[in-house]
């Protein structure tokens, strides 16, 4: 599938090809289908009625806590997300369509924080099946290559998560090596998949031709 993204006008002002980042928050992205905005506190709402659903959180990282807690969404955006798009550590963005910009479908971020692992999202299950995830996955490496100038990024995910293997391959992403992980569902086999700045050029240059 052929991508374009954009970085959109908004309080950034920023149009394509991706500036140098002076601020920490992350400006708006865009795709054919999808508009994603910097992740903010007022999206806790729909985060705090999207996200407890066990099929959203069965194969994140055993640091989210489930049962959900009611103050769930708010705590993270306040306590731990917004917190870290000030430091210019982590990088954040909702997930909405060009169709219903207002309604938040799901998150992808990026993080410099953690050790091999710098990718991470979530999509509502009603949501599912249409390619959305690829796109907003895409939108976010690049920036993370072409905006961030970072040299390799690296995705760990359970073996079990077939959905999102899929999209490490379709994003051009290798096997790099396995492990054992927590999840909310419990200690699962691992996969590592990496992409490195130069595959991903030489990638997009060859969609481009």
């Amino acid at each position: 599938m052929s991508l374009m993204i954009y970085i959109s006008a908004g309080r950034h002002g920023a149009q394509p090809p991706f500036p140098v980042p002076a601020d920490p928050f992350p400006p708006p992205l865009s795709t054919a289908r999808l508009v994603l905005p910097p992740l903010d506190v007022r999206d806790a709402e729909a985060v705090q009625r999207i996200f407890p659903q066990w099929e959203v959180v069965r194969y994140l990282a055993d640091q989210v806590p489930w049962p959900y807690p009611p103050d769930g969404a708010r705590h993270y955006l306040e306590q731990v997300a917004i917190p870290a798009m000030r430091r210019g550590t982590q990088w954040h963005w909702s997930i909405r369509t060009r169709a219903e910009p207002d309604r938040l479908i799901g998150i992808v971020s990026l993080m410099d924080d953690e050790a091999g692992n710098n990718r991470g999202f979530w999509l509502d299950p009603a949501c599912r099946g249409r390619g959305y995830m690829t796109e907003a996955s895409e939108a976010a490496t690049a920036y993370w290559f072409e905006a961030l100038g970072k040299p390799v990024l690296r995705a760990p995910k359970a073996v079990a998560n077939i959905a999102s293997r899929n999209i490490s391959l379709r994003g051009g992403m290798r096997l790099v090596g396995t492990e054992e992980r927590g999840y909310v569902s419990g200690r699962l086999a691992t996969e590592i998949w990496e992409i490195t700045r130069e595959e991903w050029l030489a990638r997009r240059q060859a969609a481009a031709g």
